[in-house]
């Protein structure tokens, strides 16, 4: 018999799931369309089910032992996604008391989605031997987590570690959450796309993207436009990585970190955005910190990455 976890990954498009052993392979994957779900009740009646038929169809003795669970704005202490964005089940949803009503007399644990990535890294990734790490999401916003001394951050209330909302420009840029000038609304897919807007303006130089409208501009073709040396899309990149690295250099000194590991679609850029975080990073660091903390790619190769991060959620927290 196969000792497994059920990781499951929200996400405001979709919601990825599957079956992870111990080991951290994926025996089995599949998905469903969130935003086809107004209601949380059926949205959960009908994960619980395309579950179980994953389940069923992988042919397997499996033993499922637990649930781990990655969301917005997921409170690990109260078991809630608290308005989660880009959800359409707004308020506090209390995610495990419904849905520990399918899996009886078995654990259910939830966290953010950052907050799984960090422990995925952890268990299956380039921080398997660390203590002391960070890592940042950057997708549609910027989420983080924070690993100290092996110990996930939560805080007083479960919501720690909110670095996509600390601000890097007073009276700044309207971010999704309703203030402004948070880092989010700087570094983040949105971010870039926003930032490259603004330079497009203010700067003659020739641009592939001019005729681009708004709705057609996304952070993949700026990307692909700095690659063929557009030098507006290159300038947008440079000041996003400048940004971030500022930022790095206030976590570098409150949490002393071995690496960052930065993961999510805009990662995909590397050097576009890896090189100059660093430089603005040690550039901002207090002089004990310089040439100690790694800025490292995410070793969690793959799609399956975020359910891989849920399940190691279900393994490390449920000690089982």
């Amino acid at each position: 018999m196969i000792k497994a976890v059920v990781g499951i990954d929200i996400g405001g498009t979709s919601t990825k799931f599957g079956i992870v052993d111990s080991k951290g392979q994926c025996l089995g994957v599949n998905s469903i369309a969130t935003g086809r779900y107004r209601d949380f009740d059926k949205f959960s009646e009908n994960l619980y089910r395309e579950i179980q038929d994953l389940i069923e169809s992988l042919g397997k003795d499996i033993n499922i032992k637990g649930v781990g669970v990655g969301a917005p704005n997921a409170n690990f202490y109260r078991g809630t996604i608290e308005n989660g964005p880009n959800l359409k089940w707004k308020g506090i949803v209390p995610f495990v008391k419904k849905f520990k009503k399918y899996f009886l007399n078995m654990p259910v644990v939830l966290t953010n989605d950052a907050n799984a990535a960090a422990l995925g890294e952890m268990f299956y990734g380039g921080a398997k031997n660390m203590k002391n790490f960070v890592v940042i999401t950057l997708g549609t916003g910027l989420g983080s987590a924070f690993i100290v001394d092996g110990k996930l951050v939560y805080g007083h209330d479960g919501l720690a570690g909110e670095l996509g909302h600390v601000n890097v420009e007073q009276n700044g840029r309207i971010c999704r959450c309703g203030n402004k000038g948070c880092l989010e609304a700087y570094v983040s897919a949105t971010g870039i796309k926003r930032t490259f807007l603004n330079l497009l303006c203010a700067r003659s130089e020739k641009s592939d993207l001019r005729h681009v409208s708004f709705n057609e501009l996304t952070s993949k073709r700026i990307y692909d436009a700095a690659r063929k040396g557009d030098v507006i899309a290159l300038e947008a990149f440079a000041i996003t990585g400048e940004i971030l690295g500022m930022k790095l250099s206030d976590v570098v000194a409150i949490t002393n970190p071995e690496a960052i590991f930065i993961l999510g679609g805009v990662a995909q850029a590397g050097d576009l955005v890896f090189k100059p975080t660093r430089q603005f990073m040690e550039k901002n660091l207090f002089p004990v910190f310089r040439g100690k903390v790694k800025i490292l790619p995410s070793k969690l190769k793959g799609e399956n990455a975020a359910v891989l991060g849920a399940g190691a959620l279900a393994w490390k927290e449920l000690n089982i």
